[in-house]
């Protein structure tokens, strides 16, 4: 029987043949939290008794997630991750440097790799062609101080697209329609592994942005075969040299496999307050229902990359904002930033009326800098629309696609 992707990437990290369902222990290449979950994580390692980490060159800290800070307690938990950086010899991000699962696929993982990080979107690093997946703050502990970690092996899902897009739908609306078909627990603890035409024609910023939203399924990971764009992404970020391949067999045995013509995906959108409460644009537009929107939200680490701006750009050029409609543009790192800055894409923006944050995580997670009022609508390129997730549970949150959230920024309700 031969191997799917994940199996062949763990096989290579456990030492030994490896099929789904088994208990593993795995080697680890990559470990990463972020200021949320990362207190405890170092915390936990404290405990262990370890006197070093096991690989500090390759152990990331991340804080993203109230970048900057705006209270004296969220400061606090920050000062535990400079020390433990300084002390233990770890790689610190710091405020302003971007999104941890946008910087780990700038800067820090390779293809055939594990990476494990106390943060559920993970798996947005499996585009790369690496496991990548989302621990308990105790479990990075453990693969910190020992470079290891034990897990089952998943079954693997085979997601096969193909054909061509209608123009103007992204692999956003891809991934919503997908959720919206097997639900947000349809794929617990598989890996999804996404081939087809349409799949080896996608850049490498839409194939992460599948692969961040795996966990909206359940999903233990989200695979893609590293091919000649990831080498080319690769050479762009400066490693080309850790380009690997790693294929699936011919004859891997999957546990499903889901076919999607890519022709019939539509431009959709997420409705409050699950991930798979999912409805076309179009057929929202034919039940005659107007949503106003209070606020538009472009950026994470979902649809906060440089492709995504573009467009956003490309709609909104010219053109102002609704006015009771606030816009609000987050680049998912300095990179990207610096990229919007080079082809004027800012000042686009700012002509349109929009505000430009700081890379970071803030409004996505309900921290600051976008935090919803009693009763308001946002439409946001994020991942999550859970009850709440925004900063307030009186709020609506509706998830789309880059293209989608420049329509309703310009005319103030989700329209195509």
């Amino acid at each position: 029987m031969g191997l799917t992707l994940v199996e062949k990437i763990l096989s290579e990290h456990a030492g030994k043949e490896v099929h789904a369902g088994e208990l593993i222990i795995s080697d680890v290449d990559v470990c990463a939290v972020q200021d949320g979950t990362g207190p405890l994580t170092v915390e936990e390692f404290k405990k262990i008794g370890k006197e070093k980490l096991h690989n500090p060159e390759r152990t990331i800290l991340f804080i993203d997630h109230a970048s900057p800070s705006p209270r004296k307690e969220l400061s606090n938990t920050h000062m535990v991750l400079r020390n433990f950086s300084k002390e233990y010899g770890a790689v610190l991000s710091d405020i302003g440097e971007g999104v941890c699962h946008q910087r780990l696929i700038e800067s820090f993982v390779n293809p055939c790799e594990v990476l494990v990080g106390a943060d559920s979107h993970t798996c947005t690093s499996g585009a790369l062609g690496a496991f990548a997946t989302g621990m308990g703050s105790t479990d990075i502990a453990v693969a910190m101080a020992t470079g290891k970690t034990w897990l089952k092996v998943p079954q693997t899902f085979k997601i096969k697209v193909t054909g061509k897009f209608k123009p103007t739908i992204c692999s956003k609306d891809l991934m919503l329609y997908l959720i919206g078909m097997i639900g947000a627990d349809g794929a617990t603890y598989k890996a999804l592994e996404f081939c087809g035409d349409t799949i080896e024609n996608m850049e490498m910023s839409e194939r992460f942005t599948l692969a961040n939203m795996a966990v909206e399924a359940g999903g233990k990971c989200g695979l893609f075969v590293a091919d000649e764009k990831t080498k080319k992404y690769l050479e762009e970020m400066g490693r080309v040299d850790k380009f690997r391949q790693i294929l699936p067999d011919n004859d891997a045995e999957y546990e499903r496999v889901i076919e999607i013509k890519a022709e019939d995906v539509p431009h959709m959108v997420s409705k409050p307050h699950t991930v798979d409460n999912t409805i076309s644009v179009e057929e929202l537009e034919k039940t005659g229902e107007k949503i106003n929107v209070n606020q538009v939200y472009v950026g994470t680490c979902t649809n906060g990359r440089i492709e995504d701006l573009r467009v956003v750009a490309e709609v909104v050029k010219n053109k102002k904002r609704a006015q009771d409609t606030r816009v609000l543009i987050c680049p998912a790192s300095p990179k990207v930033y610096k990229q919007a800055l080079k082809e004027g894409l800012i000042d686009i923006f700012m002509d349109f009326g929009a505000t430009i944050l700081p890379p970071g995580c803030g409004p996505c997670v309900g921290v600051h800098a976008g935090i919803l009022g009693d009763g308001e609508v946002c439409l946001s390129t994020q991942n999550r629309n859970f009850n709440g997730r925004m900063g307030n549970t009186n709020g609506k949150i509706y998830l789309s696609s880059p293209y989608i959230a420049a329509r309703t920024a310009v005319e103030g309700y989700i329209c195509m």
